[in-house]
Parts: structure tokens; C-alpha cells; sequence
């Protein structure tokens, strides 16, 4: 069935929608988007695809980029609309200025028993590096400082009661040079992301090692974020988060539910970066929630972490960096999953 099909069943909408059509933006607009084209994409990539933001009136206009940085300047200034990203110092601060950025939406948890974002070790290490206690001194690897790698392996750390001081803290900008590094053993372990964990594997280059469900549980990885010019627009915004969260069940059916998975495998083999189809049988999927919340507690964490080591210019609370009122209005229409 087709998104307006669905819709035409007169499925209830948000607050103060209830009883309306959701018809398609007229005339068409065209919304920029931001990202990296990464698997966790998907809720773009899926949603392109299959039409569901053509559905509804809105053509997707894709902008790769190479940082979240960069992604957060732009949005700022309103030439770009959404942005698929990470927490950032950058971005909390672009709110403390009072300039209308918003988290919306998930865009990449770790599931429990397959984090697909998570500290590996080399593999001839797997018998000395058991515990926590045993990185101490070790060259750890992460793609930068004062950032979600740095938060990431800090949590990881503390789980033995250390922080990034008690390790030889690596700096290596590239995911596909850090599996370089631990394959010719200048580095011990590493901050990886899929599908470099599962090519490190494959190749007998790393151990997984721990799950980050033990060490940090509570993880927001990635986001979907709104800039000003997407907030002006409630009418575009809302009809966005349809077709992502619409998306967003699709990649969950395939993924979870191993229900039309072959078909999710070859969308993104050819929309991702990841273009061979056998990956992602190797590959821990990132978790995407199908109603698209994200993880509260994860993102405040976040930002507790930012201002503790003085890298906010003020203080922000969780509930004025995150809106939900987007995903509330496509559950609205889509029922919950």
C-alpha cells in the first residue's frame, strides 16, 4: 500500500489534526538534506526510493558531507534544512545562541547483543585485553576529540572506573585507517563503526569485544535534526517525518522482523556507501526506532558531558534541544509500530 493510499483510510492525525486529509505539499518543495549516505541513513534513503517523500509533496535534495560541523554551519544559516548528524558541541551551542535548531528524531541506536558502534580490540589481544582494567595504557583510537567517538570510549572507560586520561588517546580521522592501524599493530583498540567492524572481523583483524549494552546503554549514536528553515515550515516538517518514519518501519521489517528484507538489502546496496549486498548479512544493523524517538536519556547525558568539561557556553536542558512534536504528528498518522 501506498503512503497516500494508507493515509486516504482517514487514519487519525496529531493533536489538532484529527479528521484532516494529509494531502501533499502543492506546490511541490524541495527539502536539503544533509548526510553521509551511511546505512542508518536509511529513513532518507529508504524513504527517496520508494516515493514516500514525493508522495507527499516533497523532493529530497541530497548534500553529502565529510562532518557534522559542517552540516551544523549551514543549517544555521538556512542553507540547509535537515541535518543526519551526531550531538556536537557545535550544535548544543548553535542552540544556547538562540538560533532554532532541533534533535527530531532517532537516527542510529545500538541494539542489545549487536552494537554496530563500539570498542574493538585487536585480535591477537583478545587474551590480554579481558576487562576494562586492562586498557589502561593502551593506544586507543578514536576519528576526534571532544566529540561523540571521545564520549563513547569515556563511558567505555568508566566502566573500570577511568576516563580517556588513563589511556595513550589516538587520534585517527578515518574509520578505514583505523582497521589499517589495528591490522599493523600501532594501535590496541578503537572506536568502530559498521561496516568496518564487520570487514575488521572478517579479515581476522579485531575482536568485538564487549557489547555496549553494558557500558553504555543508554547511547544516542546519531540524529536526525531540523534547522531553522525546516521549523518555519510545520506543514513541510510534519509530512518529512511521515515518509521518514514510514521509512524508518520498512528498515525495521527487513532488519527485525526479517520481513522484506532481501528488497530493504538491495535499496540500500545501491542508495549507501555500503554497496555490496553480502555486507550487510556480515554487518550489525544500526537501531532505528520505527515511532522515531529518541533515546532522552542518551542525549541529556550528552550534554551533561559537554558542559562538564566546559565546552557549552551555558546550559541547556534536554527538553529545550529536543522536540518531539514531529514524531508525535507521524505516529498520529501512522499509528504506532
Amino acid at each position: 500500500m501506498s503512503l497516500l493510499s494508507f493515509l486516504g483510510t482517514g487514519a487519525a492525525l496529531g493533536a489538532g489534526q484529527t479528521g484532516k486529509r494529509l494531502a501533499p505539499i502543492s506546490p511541490p518543495v524541495t527539502v536539503k538534506v544533509g548526510m553521509k549516505r551511511a546505512p542508518s541513513d536509511a529513513g532518507i534513503l529508504i524513504g527517496i526510493y520508494k516515493g514516500y517523500y514525493e508522495e507527499l509533496g516533497i523532493k529530497i535534495e541530497e548534500i553529502q558531507f565529510n562532518s557534522g560541523q559542517e552540516m551544523i554551519n549551514l543549517l544555521a544559516s538556512g542553507q540547509l534544512d535537515v541535518a543526519c548528524t551526531v550531538t556536537a558541541a557545535g550544535l548544543f551551542n548553535a542552540m544556547l545562541r538562540d538560533i532554532p535548531i532541533k534533535i527530531v528524531a532517532d537516527k542510529g541506536t545500538n541494539i542489545p547483543g549487536m552494537g554496530y558502534y563500539r570498542l574493538v580490540i585487536r585480535k591477537d589481544l583478545v587474551g590480554v585485553i579481558k576487562d576494562f582494567k586492562d586498557l589502561k595504557g593502551r593506544k586507543v583510537a578514536i576519528v576526534g576529540t571532544a566529540s561523540l567517538d571521545e564520549i563513547a570510549l569515556d563511558r567505555c572507560l568508566a566502566a573500570g572506573g577511568m576516563s580517556t586520561k588513563d589511556v595513550d588517546l589516538q587520534v585517527i580521522r578515518a574509520f578505514p585507517d583505523m582497521l589499517v592501524a589495528l591490522g599493523n599493530g600501532s594501535i590496541d583498540a578503537a572506536m568502530l563503526i559498521e561496516p568496518f567492524v564487520a570487514q575488521g572481523v572478517q579479515k581476522g583483524l579485531i575482536d568485538r569485544w564487549k557489547d555496549p549494552s553494558g557500558y553504555d546503554p543508554h547511547a544516542q549514536t546519531a540524529l536526525l535534526v531540523y534547522g531553522p528553515s525546516m521549523i518555519k515550515r510545520p506543514e513541510v516538517a510534519n509530512r518529512f517525518m511521515v515518509a521518514y518514519i514510514k521509512a524508518l518501519r520498512d528498515y525495521n521489517d527487513a532488519f527485525i522482523k526479517n520481513k522484506g528484507r532481501d528488497e530493504v538489502i538491495q535499496i540500500l546496496a545501491k542508495t549507501s556507501t555500503v554497496r555490496d549486498p553480502e555486507v550487510y548479512e556480515r554487518m550489525y544493523p544500526a537501531g532505528l526506532n520505527p515511532n522515531g524517538y529518541v533515546r532522552m536519556k542518551g542525549v541529556e547525558m550528552d550534554i551533561e558531558w559537554y558542559i562538564a568539561r566546559g565546552l557549552l557556553k551555558g546550559m541547556l536542558k534536554v527538553e529545550d534541544a529536543v522536540d518531539n512534536r514531529y514524531v508525535d504528528f507521524a505516529v498520529g498518522v501512522l499509528g504506532k509500530y
